[in-house]
């Protein structure tokens, strides 16, 4: 087993641990551990939310969860030899759940769902579905069920929702100063343009005192992705996968967290993958002056894993740049696009018998793929939204006899 460079007691909190982790993006987190390139290591990590959902049938966790608390991460490592302008090399090696334990603690032999209140974060159907729900998953080595969803069994592509290297001073300026003029725009919205800084619950690292404030005060929230990687929220970053990520600071500073068991593509709920704590095993390497070599200016590039599911057979929903609830037409709207391919889905997994939320909790969770089919063919987007068939245990197939409908149990809900 590869050594392990950062520990996890999961009966604690991150800010708790031996050794803390941090919750917000700052050059000046300190290093928790240096590694060389070449070397293997393992990083344990916690549930991104600090483990404040439960196993149980309610989801009164997910409505009143405290997002100035995420992304609890992991490190941040450094790399020997790490300058500026390198790209730093991370193949994911291997990664799962908590190895050998089961408990109460996300990761322990099981994960969750959550769609997100519109109060509180929302989500990609948030005018749809505007409060809060939830599935519990249970993990059957590279399987999970769900007692929320009866009738669905898959195989997870486990993947780590979000790693990345540390921002320069100026880089994160730069973050702060836009995301706040697109705050601006709008200010008083629900749910929220963006989430500035926070120091309330800012997690900092082993920083202690005016650079322990300075971190909380100027640090970057871990929501959305960025130039540095972040929370991409990309399924395909599995085993074998190969990321290369733009060094800003020296020794570049890798954190990671978010771990997921399974996620279908746009993580469309928001807290939309199968969220749980647990291991990933990394190699790293550096191409020195990478960013210059291969014009890596902004964004990470990868190559995806060898691993994931064989599931040969979809059943394709198409949605294209049209708001069918009022008739608008938008311009190659994309996000248009894949919304109305998704509520198609859940229409469509109603008839089967699965409430609206039930379903959209399935295309969280699931390893559905999602497409941008066509993007030049004025005024239309097409995209296209592809779930795997295998995954019922029944036929969800259409035919001439019409879909059956049975007691599909029910997530869980709000009191």
């Amino acid at each position: 087993m590869p050594e392990v460079v950062f520990q996890v007691d999961q009966s604690r909190s991150m800010r708790d641990q031996e050794v803390p982790g941090h919750n917000r993006w700052h050059p000046d987190v300190p290093v928790v551990a240096t590694v060389r390139p070449g070397d293997e290591f393992r990083v344990e990590c916690r549930d991104w939310t600090d483990a404040q959902i439960g196993n149980n049938d309610s989801a009164d966790d997910v409505r009143d969860i405290d997002l100035t608390l995420p992304h609890m991460l992991s490190g941040p490592v450094a790399i020997e030899g790490a300058r500026p302008g390198d790209l730093l090399v991370v193949d994911i090696l291997d990664l799962g759940p908590v190895p050998q334990q089961t408990g109460e603690i996300a990761g322990q032999g099981w994960g969750y769902t959550g769609i997100f209140a519109e109060v509180n974060g929302g989500g990609f159907l948030t005018d749809r579905f505007p409060d809060a729900y939830k599935a519990i998953w249970d993990f059957h080595g590279q399987q999970a069920t769900s007692r929320h969803l009866p009738g669905v069994r898959f195989t997870g592509i486990t993947h780590p929702g979000l790693f990345g290297t540390a921002p320069s001073p100026d880089l994160l300026a730069a973050w702060n100063r836009r995301e706040q003029a697109l705050i601006d725009t709008d200010p008083g919205r629900v749910p929220p343009l963006g989430l500035p800084p926070e120091p309330r619950n800012a997690v900092t690292g082993t920083a202690t005192g005016a650079v322990a404030a300075r971190i909380a005060a100027e640090g970057a929230r871990t929501v959305p992705p960025r130039e540095n990687g972040g929370n991409q929220d990309i399924k395909n970053f599995t085993r074998g996968a190969r990321v290369l990520c733009p060094v800003f600071v020296e020794g570049a500073k890798l954190s990671v967290g978010d771990l997921h068991f399974s996620q279908g593509d746009g993580e469309i709920t928001f807290c939309g993958a199968i969220e749980m704590g647990g291991f990933i095993d990394f190699h790293v390497d550096l191409i020195k002056d990478g960013m210059e070599k291969y014009g890596v200016t902004t964004n990470p590039i990868f190559q995806p894993g060898n691993v994931e599911p064989r599931y040969s057979e979809f059943l394709s929903f198409i949605g294209i740049s049209v708001d069918h609830e009022n008739g608008a037409n938008r311009y190659l709207d994309a996000t248009l696009a894949y919304r109305r391919a998704c509520l198609n889905a859940i229409e469509y997994l109603k008839k089967w018998g699965y409430s609206g939320e039930q379903a959209y909790l399935l295309l969280g969770a699931a390893p559905i793929e999602g497409r941008i089919s066509g993007i030049v063919d004025i005024p239309n987007a097409c995209c296209s939204l592809y779930i795997p068939t295998a995954i019922f245990d029944f036929d969800v197939r259409p035919t001439s006899a019409g879909p059956v409908r049975a007691d599909r149990g029910r997530c869980a809900v709000t009191s």
